[in-house]
C-alpha cells in the first residue's frame, strides 16, 4: 500500500486540511456570538454529517450496517466531534481564535504520548522528546500566566482546548482501524452519530428556536459544516491511512501559522509576547515530532 501513495499529492492534501482546519477556529469564533455552542456544534455535525450523506449516494456507496460498526462510527464521534468540538466552541467564547489554533495544536503531542504509552507503536527517540517537552513548554508558557491569577473562566477554557487536542489526537489513533472503509465512510457515519447524540443535547439545552442568530453566525456555521467539517473529515481519514496518525497530525503545525493570521487579518486578534514564545516552543515541538515519521513515509513511497 505505501509503494502506491503519491506523497505529492497526500502532503498536498494535508496542507489543504491545514487551512479548512485553521479557518475553522474564526468561524466558531463567529458563530458563537449569536449561537450557543451546543447548538452551533449540532448543526455543524448535523449539516456536515447530511452534505457527506448525499455525496455518497451520489457515489453509489451506502453505509456499513452492522451494529459493530456503528459502534466504532459511535466512538470516533466521542473523540472526533462530540466532545472535542464541543469543548472549543465552549472555550472559544472567551478565548481568541488565533490562542485555540496554538493550543489546539499541541494534538500530535499528544499523539505520540499516548501511542508510546497505549498503543506502543512509536519508537520514543532524543528529537521526539524535545519535541514533547518543547510542546509542553508552550503550553505551560500560554495558559501559565492565566494560572498565577487562579482559577479562573479563560484559563479553564484554555484548558479545555488542550482536553479537545487530546480527544483528537485519540481519534487520530483510533481512526486507523477503518482502513478497510472508504474515507467518506467513517466521516460520514460519525458525523450522524454525533448529530444523534448533539441534536437532543441541544433541543434540551439551548431551545434553539427561541435563537435569532445574525447573519455573519449563520453565514460562519455553514462555512464550517461544509468546508471545515465535511471537506475535512474525508481528506482527514485519507490521510490518516496514507500518512499514519502521528503523520497527519503534523497538519496542526501547518495550520497555526494560517488560523493566527486569520485571526488577525479578519478578527482584529493580537497574540501577547508571551503567547508568541509559547507558538515558537509548540509549532518547534510538533515538527520535531512529525518531520521525521513523514520523511520516512516519503522513502517507502
Amino acid at each position: 500500500m505505501p509503494r502506491q501513495t503519491n506523497m505529492t499529492v497526500e502532503l498536498a492534501l494535508l496542507l489543504v486540511l491545514s487551512t479548512v482546519w485553521g479557518a475553522s477556529y474564526s468561524f466558531i469564533k463567529v458563530g458563537v456570538e449569536t449561537i450557543p455552542p451546543v447548538t452551533l456544534i449540532a448543526a455543524r455535525t448535523l449539516i456536515a454529517g447530511a452534505v457527506l450523506l448525499a455525496v455518497l449516494r451520489w457515489r453509489g456507496l451506502r453505509l456499513p450496517r452492522d451494529r459493530r460498526t456503528w459502534g466504532r462510527f459511535l466512538v470516533q464521534a466521542c473523540l472526533n466531534s462530540v466532545v472535542p468540538f464541543t469543548l472549543i466552541a465552549w472555550a472559544q467564547q472567551t478565548t481568541d481564535a488565533g490562542l485555540a489554533t496554538i493550543l489546539n495544536a499541541t494534538t500530535p503531542i499528544f499523539a505520540f504520548l499516548l501511542t508510546v504509552l497505549v498503543v506502543r507503536h512509536e519508537a520514543v527517540t532524543g528529537r521526539k522528546l524535545f519535541g514533547v517537552a518543547a510542546g509542553l513548554v508552550g503550553i505551560c508558557l500560554i495558559i501559565g500566566v492565566e494560572a498565577l491569577g487562579g482559577l479562573g473562566r479563560e484559563l479553564l477554557a484554555q484548558l479545555a482546548i488542550v482536553a479537545a487536542s487530546v480527544c483528537y489526537a485519540g481519534a487520530a489513533i483510533f481512526g486507523k482501524g477503518f482502513k478497510d472503509l472508504d474515507p467518506m465512510m467513517p466521516a460520514a457515519g460519525s458525523l450522524i452519530c454525533g448529530a444523534f447524540v448533539l441534536v437532543p443535547a441541544s433541543l434540551l439545552v439551548d431551545q434553539p428556536w427561541r435563537l435569532e442568530p445574525s447573519s455573519a453566525s449563520v453565514l460562519a456555521l455553514i462555512a464550517l459544516a461544509v468546508v471545515s467539517t465535511a471537506l475535512a473529515f474525508v481528506i482527514y481519514f485519507r490521510l490518516v491511512q496514507t500518512l499514519g496518525s502521528v503523520g497527519t497530525t503534523a497538519q496542526s503545525y501547518l495550520r497555526v501559522p494560517i488560523g493566527v493570521a486569520i485571526g488577525m487579518v479578519f478578527l482584529g486578534e493580537t497574540l501577547s509576547p508571551t503567547a508568541w514564545i509559547g507558538l515558537g516552543c509548540v509549532v518547534a515541538g510538533v515538527i520535531a515530532m512529525t518531520l521525521p515519521a513523514r520523511r520516512r513515509a516519503a522513502a517507502t513511497a
